[in-house]
C-alpha cells in the first residue's frame, strides 16, 4: 500500500561529509557516456546505481519484492517500446510496490503541464535512434537543476511485468525510468517509501509550496483553488492518517493529485466540485458525485456527458465540502509567487542564499529568553521597496520567504528532518555594520513574524505583507546545537538580500516573469460589469484582446464564431459563460496562439495541412492525415488554409469531443449514444 506517512522523508545532497552521492551524479556526462557506448557497441550499465538489490535498498521494501526478481530493459519487455507518446492520455501511470504515492501524486500533477514536464523529462529520448541503454532526467536540487543519468534496466517479476511504476500503456516506459532516476537521486528505491508530495513538487519545478490544513481552511478556499488551477501551479493533497481503504473508497494516509475543479449548476443551485486522482490508477471515492452517484442526474445532460467518466481509473469528483471533511492537507506548488497576493506589478525578483547551522557557532535555536543563544543563528538583511514609489499612498509589498533544509545523509530517509522556522524583525536603522546584530537587539525588539509551530518539514514558507523598509530574517532550528545546511529564498517585486556578518558568497538572483500578470485584475473588473458573458460580449472581449504571439496579424472573431465557442463552453444551456469558464477559455487561447505562431513559420496568418496537423499534435490532439484534410475542408478557407479564429474553434471542438468520447467509452474503441444525446452533441456544440 502507498502510505503518505507523517514521517518527513528526506533525500540526497547535504553536509560536506555526505555529498559523495551528489558529486558522483555530477560526474556522469550523458552525452559522452552515450557516445562511448555507441562507439564501443554495448549498452550502458550504471555502476553507481546497479541492477541489483543494492539499488532497491535494505529495508521493508525487500519483503514486498516478488520471487524471481529480474532486471530487464524495455526492448526485452515489449516488441515496440516507446519512451513517451503524445497520443497517450496524461494520467497513465500506476503505482507499484514502492510506497511512493507522494511521488506519483506529484508526477501526475506534472503531466498536466507539458512545458514543465519536458524540463524534467527530455521527451526526445527513445529506444531506436542512437539507443545505448542510457537515459537522463533533470531535478531541481536546492537552487540548481541537476541531471541524473541512469541505465534502462528495470526490476520485473517472473512474468516480465514491472514491479514498480508502470503505465496503463504497456509499451510506455518514461514513468518507470523517471522513478528510477528519482530513486538514484534519493539513495535507493527504499528511500521513496516515505515522503511528502510537497517535496517532489519542488524537486520537479523549483517552485515554492504552500500547505493548507483543511480543518482550518480559509473561507476563500474556492477562490484560491480557482486561481491556482488557472495559474501555473501543481496541486496535491493528503487524506487523514491510516493504512487501509475506507468504506467511502478513500485510502487513509494517502496522497492524491488534484486535477481540476468545476462549479456546476444543479436544480437546487450551484455546487462546487473538485476532481482528484488516486496514484494507484484505481480505488475511488464512493460518496456524492462519485462515478456511480445519482447526484449526476441533477445536471443538464450535456454537462453530465462532458464531466462524468464511469471508469475505475482512480479519478473521481467530490464536493468541496466533502474534500475539506475527508482530506487533511492541501499542497499548492507555485511557479510564480503571486498566487495568494492581489498585488499588481511588473516582475518578481528571486534571491537564493545558502547557510548552515553549526554546533557551537551558528546553531542558536529558537527564541526562549534573554539569555538564550538565538542571536548566534545566521542573520539575513532584507531591504524591500514598492515598485510604485510615485504613488501617493504606498501599498504594502508582497514578500514570499521560503526556508529549505538540506539533507543530512546521502539517503533521504536515513536521518529525519529537523524542526525549523524563521523570525522576521524590523530594523529601523542600519548603517552597513558588517557584524551580526548583538543579543541586545533581540531583547529590545519583538519579531514581526515568528513560527506558530516549528515543523519537521523540508520546506517552510510564508507570504508577508510588508511596508518598504529594512528587515532581518533569522532562520533557526527548534533547539540549539542542531546542525544542518539550508537554503533561504526571498521573492518580491524589488529587494536586496544578503547575510550579515559573513563574507559575501555567490548570490543567485533571477527575474521571474509572471505570464498571467495583471490578468486577475482584468477578470475581476470584467465580471463586476458582466457576471455572465453572452456571445456579443465575448466577441467584444476577444476582438479587443492583445495577442502577443500573433504580432500584427490581429484576429477578428465574428459573432457566429463566438456563438460557436459559447456553445462549446456552455454546459448548462444558459447562453452565457461564467468567470471560471472564461478563465479556462483564456488559458486555452494563450496555448493556441503560441502553437499557431510556432507552426505559422512564414507568418502568413494561416496554416496548411502539414502545419495544422503538427500544431494540433503540439496542442494534444492527434489526427490522421485524412481527418486533418476534412477539417480543412470544414473549417478552413477556400484555399484549404486555416486562420487563427478557425483554429481556435476547431481545437475547442476537438478537445470537447475527445473529452466526451473518453467519458462515454467503455472499451476505448466506441460509444453508445441515445438519440437525444447524439442530437445534443452534434447539433448544439
Amino acid at each position: 500500500m502507498s502510505l503518505w506517512l507523517p514521517f518527513r522523508g528526506r533525500w540526497k545532497l547535504g553536509r560536506k561529509n555526505s555529498l559523495r552521492g551528489s558529486s558522483q551524479l555530477s560526474k556522469q556526462d550523458y552525452e559522452s557516456l552515450r557516445e562511448r557506448c555507441l562507439m564501443e557497441g554495448h549498452l550502458f550499465e550504471d555502476d553507481s546505481f546497479p541492477a541489483s538489490l543494492r539499488s532497491v535498498g535494505s529495508g521493508p521494501l525487500l519483503r514486498k519484492l516478488p520471487p524471481g526478481l529480474q532486471w530487464k530493459r524495455p526492448p526485452e519487455l515489449h516488441s515496440n517500446p516507446q519512451f513517451y507518446s503524445a497520443n497517450a492520455k496524461r494520467l497513465d501511470l500506476c503505482q507499484g510496490v514502492v510506497g511512493d504515492c507522494w511521488f506519483l501524486a506529484a508526477l501526475q500533477a506534472l503531466t498536466l503541464h507539458q512545458d514543465i514536464l519536458s524540463r524534467v523529462v527530455p521527451l526526445n529520448q527513445n529506444f531506436t535512434e542512437k539507443y545505448a541503454g542510457i537515459f537522463q532526467f533533470w531535478f531541481w536540487h536546492f537552487g540548481k537543476w541537476v541531471p541524473v543519468v541512469i541505465d534502462d534496466r528495470l526490476p520485473v517479476n517472473a512474468a516480465g511485468q514491472l514491479v514498480f511504476v508502470s503505465s496503463t500503456y504497456k509499451n510506455l516506459f518514461w514513468g518507470a525510468l523517471l522513478e528510477k532516476a528519482y530513486a538514484k537521486l534519493s539513495g535507493s528505491y527504499e528511500d521513496l517509501q516515505r515522503g511528502q508530495v510537497s517535496e517532489a513538487l519542488v524537486d520537479f519545478t523549483g517552485g515554492v509550496t504552500m500547505t493548507f490544513n483543511l480543518a482550518e481552511a480559509p473561507g476563500n478556499l474556492w477562490d484560491i483553488l480557482t486561481r491556482a488551477t488557472y495559474n501555473r501551479t501543481l496541486i496535491g493533497c493528503q487524506t487523514h492518517s491510516g493504512e487501509r481503504v475506507l468504506e467511502n473508497g478513500l485510502v487513509g494516509g494517502h496522497a492524491y493529485t488534484l486535477t481540476g475543479i468545476r462549479k456546476v449548476t444543479c436544480k437546487h443551485g450551484p455546487e462546487y466540485l473538485v476532481r482528484l486522482r488516486n496514484p494507484w490508477g484505481k480505488v475511488e471515492w464512493k460518496g456524492d458525485w462519485s462515478d456511480s452517484s445519482s447526484t449526476w442526474e441533477l445536471l443538464s445532460p450535456k454537462e453530465k456527458i462532458l464531466l462524468l467518466r464511469k471508469r475505475d481509473d482512480g479519478e473521481f469528483w467530490m464536493t468541496l465540502k466533502d474534500f475539506k471533511a475527508h482530506f487533511m492537507l492541501l499542497v499548492i506548488c507555485k511557479l510564480t509567487p503571486g498566487l495568494l497576493s492581489q498585488e499588481v506589478g511588473q516582475k518578481w525578483a528571486c534571491t537564493l542564499r545558502e547557510g548552515k547551522w553549526e554546533k557551537g557557532s551558528t546553531a542558536g535555536g529558537r527564541m526562549k529568553s534573554p539569555r538564550d543563544t538565538f542571536w548566534k543563528n545566521p542573520q539575513f538583511l532584507l531591504s524591500i521597496w514598492s515598485p510604485q514609489e510615485d504613488r501617493r499612498f504606498l501599498m504594502p509589498c508582497s514578500v514570499l520567504v521560503s526556508l529549505l533544509q538540506k539533507p543530512r545523509h546521502r539517503h533521504r530517509n536515513r536521518k529525519p528532518h529537523l524542526a525549523i522556522g524563521f523570525y522576521l524583525f524590523r530594523l529601523s536603522k542600519y548603517y552597513g555594520d558588517p557584524r551580526k546584530l548583538p543579543p541586545q537587539f533581540f531583547w529590545e525588539n519583538g519579531p514581526l513574524s515568528w513560527p506558530e509551530a516549528f515543523l519537521t518539514e523540508r520546506e517552510v514558507s510564508q507570504e508577508l505583507q510588508l511596508v518598504s523598509g529594512t528587515y532581518v530574517i533569522v532562520p533557526c532550528t527548534s533547539e540549539a546545537g542542531q546542525e544542518s545546511e539550508f537554503l533561504l529564498r526571498v521573492f518580491s517585486r524589488k529587494h536586496i538580500f544578503h547575510e550579515i556578518g559573513c563574507d559575501a558568497s555567490a548570490v543567485f538572483s533571477k527575474e521571474i516573469v509572471d505570464q498571467n500578470e495583471g490578468q486577475d485584475e482584468f477578470f475581476t473588473k470584467l465580471f463586476e460589469k458582466y457576471p455572465e458573458i453572452n456571445a456579443v460580449q465575448l466577441q467584444k472581449i476577444l476582438n479587443h484582446m492583445t495577442w502577443p504571439s500573433l504580432g500584427s496579424a490581429r484576429p477578428l472573431f465574428s459573432l457566429d464564431a463566438c456563438q460557436g465557442i459559447l456553445a462549446l463552453l456552455d454546459l448548462n444551456a444558459s447562453g452565457t459563460v461564467s468567470i471560471q469558464e472564461f478563465r479556462d477559455l483564456w488559458k486555452q487561447l494563450m496555448l493556441y496562439q503560441e502553437v499557431f505562431h510556432k507552426h505559422d513559420s512564414h507568418r502568413l496568418g494561416h496554416l496548411n495541412r502539414t502545419q495544422l496537423r503538427a500544431a494540433m499534435r503540439d496542442a494534444g490532439i492527434v489526427l490522421s492525415d485524412y481527418i486533418c484534410q476534412l477539417m480543412l475542408v470544414r473549417y478552413g478557407g477556400p484555399r484549404l488554409q486555416m486562420d487563427f479564429v478557425s483554429f481556435v474553434y476547431l481545437m475547442l471542438r476537438a478537445e470537447s469531443m475527445e473529452g466526451a468520447f473518453q467519458n462515454l467509452t467503455q472499451d476505448g474503441k466506441g460509444i453508445y449514444l441515445q438519440k437525444p444525446e447524439w442530437l445534443m452533441m452534434t447539433l448544439y456544440s
